[in-house]
């Protein structure tokens, strides 16, 4: 990519995008085009369609996605499916018809077989029956690695799909009903440890950057704790404060810093192709996208630990059996990656630590 390309980063303002936009920008790219949801509907085929004959746009970063936590999933069911495949098939079609140079594909690491063998190669993808709470976006994933591949197959288009791991970071979302799993673990943690000091005002604090279902700092304290003990957060008579977390504990997270995934992003669209995605010499040409992670797992239990004793907070994790745990292991197999040259930098006890000290200064 030269540096004064035009750049679109479809989804901007999210975890994914704003990294994406940090990253370019830190490496001289100035021409980069952005759209907020209501200044650009992505589900709106005539207003994208619009969009891209007005910018033209030689290069596109599509991170734009409905995305959430397994309580999201469960709930919105509808919504993940359609909104996806409608913001994934309005931009890819569009960057065909107007002959964007080369766009890189979000996906995410959801795409693979609830029982997949672990790590998760790239060649597990449609080997099995994928994880049920989480099916709708899964599908629309695997629907957008299948448009890219078919594209460039029939119109030699140079469309990129990359699966990154679970992703945590600046811009993050904390909450409570939509988050992933760790910040909604720094979150409640954050405010159990609030809770058993009795500090008030940092509560108040939290709630008034984020209500919690319309409920703010304003409101009274039996209020503040009816609506912190429906989310888990709960202090016993004896005053001991515990912390309520979905499942056993016992699933298997991989965790990325969402500034490395960027880079590793930038790292490929500035350095490799499709063709550089797949055997020279294959009669099929499948499973073209490419891990993006850390290759490093921990359990849930685990996480919520380190957590615990990072943020300093004295009380009790509960962890709930009766809730679904999802799949039990997601670990990348990122040797794809590394053979093509890029390796993660920031250690999951270092991204806690920067993304507690972020929410604190800017939630």
């Amino acid at each position: 990519m030269h540096k004064d390309a035009k750049i679109y980063v479809a989804g901007h303002r999210g975890l994914v995008g704003s990294a994406l936009v940090k990253n370019l920008m830190s490496r001289g790219y100035h021409n980069i085009v952005s759209r907020s949801h209501s200044q650009l509907d992505l589900t709106d085929t005539a207003a994208v369609a619009q969009f891209f004959a007005t910018e033209k746009p030689q290069y596109v970063f599509l991170a734009a996605a409905k995305v959430g936590g397994i309580v999201a999933n469960t709930n919105y069911r509808a919504e993940f499916i359609h909104e996806n495949l409608m913001i994934q098939n309005n931009v890819i079609h569009q960057s065909y018809l107007h002959q964007v140079q080369k766009m890189l594909f979000l996906g995410s690491t959801c795409i693979y077989p609830k029982n997949c063998p672990q790590p998760m190669q790239e060649d597990y993808l449609l080997t099995d029956t994928l994880e049920y709470t989480n099916e709708p976006y899964a599908i629309a994933k695997i629907a957008g690695i299948k448009m890219c591949e078919s594209y460039n197959l029939q119109y030699g288009t140079n469309f990129i799909s990359v699966m990154p791991t679970n992703l945590y970071g600046p811009n993050d979302n904390f909450d409570l009903e939509k988050s992933h799993v760790l910040p909604a673990l720094i979150r409640k943690i954050h405010l159990g440890k609030a809770l058993e000091q009795q500090d008030w005002k940092a509560i108040d604090n939290d709630l008034d950057r984020l209500p919690i279902e319309g409920v703010d700092g304003s409101r009274k304290e039996q209020e503040k704790r009816s609506i912190l003990k429906k989310y888990g957060i709960s202090q016993a008579p004896s005053g001991e404060v515990g912390v309520g977390i979905w499942g056993s504990g016992a699933p298997k997270r991989e965790f990325l810093w969402s500034e490395d995934m960027a880079d590793a992003c930038v790292f490929i669209m500035e350095n490799i192709n499709f063709m550089d995605t797949y055997p020279k010499h294959s009669t099929e040409v499948r499973n073209t996208h490419i891990n993006i992670g850390t290759g490093q797992e921990i359990s849930i239990a685990e996480l919520a630990e380190d957590i615990k004793t990072k943020l300093g907070f004295q009380g009790k994790l509960i962890f709930d059996d009766t809730k679904p745990d999802g799949t039990m292991r997601k670990l990348t197999d990122v040797s794809k990656l590394n053979a093509l040259g890029w390796k993660h930098k920031i250690t999951l006890g270092q991204g806690i630590e920067k993304i507690y000290k972020w929410y604190n200064e800017n939630q």
